[in-house]
């Protein structure tokens, strides 16, 4: 194997080790535990190994909150196999409640208004085109035409993100939150499906 193929190897394995690391600091003491010092501390390296990979502790963050949303991202897609499209939102909104109460640090540093604005909607646009697709095949199978495809996509992860919160207090859990998230999803759905019938009737009777 050529020297270089080794390094970048090696390289790719030192990274992955930060990553794990500050991932399970992140995850069990919150971003606040979260150093570069603690980091390699914690890999075994010295503090100038990790900023070879991570400028600063910013840098070493933003990479955690494009690994939770890639993290989001693949849940969505398990979620997406479901055949009916209506059980398919469902099964969506409820992953993303569940997601956000199983890795709470993580969720709130995704969320985290200190992430540069610019590189969060880098980061978090997959995730968001997978719901704005789905959005958009159920309104063909159920010929429902909305009015503005990207506002239902903001209606929908608006709602999901608010109960996500609320299943982090303490008298609402992240169980009871998920089956929120479903509530609030048929009712949404529901009053897309009752407009545009709506919308239809008025049209037919002009």
């Amino acid at each position: 194997m050529p020297t270089s193929t080794r390094r970048a190897r090696e390289r790719a394995r030192t990274r992955e080790r930060i990553i794990e690391a500050a991932l399970h600091v992140l995850e069990t003491e919150g971003v606040g535990a979260l150093t570069i010092r603690r980091i390699a501390t914690d890999v075994e390296y010295s503090a100038p190994v990790v900023y070879q990979h991570f400028a600063n502790k910013d840098a070493l963050v933003l990479e955690l909150v494009a690994h939770g949303h890639r993290l989001m991202l693949t849940e969505f897609h398990q979620a997406m196999q479901e055949p009916d499209v209506d059980r398919r939102m469902t099964r969506v909104a409820s992953e993303y409640v569940r997601f956000a109460g199983e890795h709470r640090h993580l969720y709130q540093v995704m969320n985290d208004p200190v992430v540069d604005a610019d590189e969060r909607r880098r980061v978090v646009q997959p995730a968001i085109d997978a719901l704005q697709e789905l959005i958009t095949t159920w309104s063909a199978a159920h010929d429902v035409a909305l009015a503005d495809p990207d506002q239902a996509c903001k209606i929908l992860w608006g709602t999901l993100h608010g109960i996500a919160s609320l299943g982090h207090l303490g008298n609402v859990g992240n169980d009871r939150a998920c089956r929120l998230a479903e509530q609030a999803l048929h009712a949404i759905l529901l009053g897309w499906r009752t407009e545009a019938t709506a919308n239809e009737q008025s049209t037919k009777g002009q």
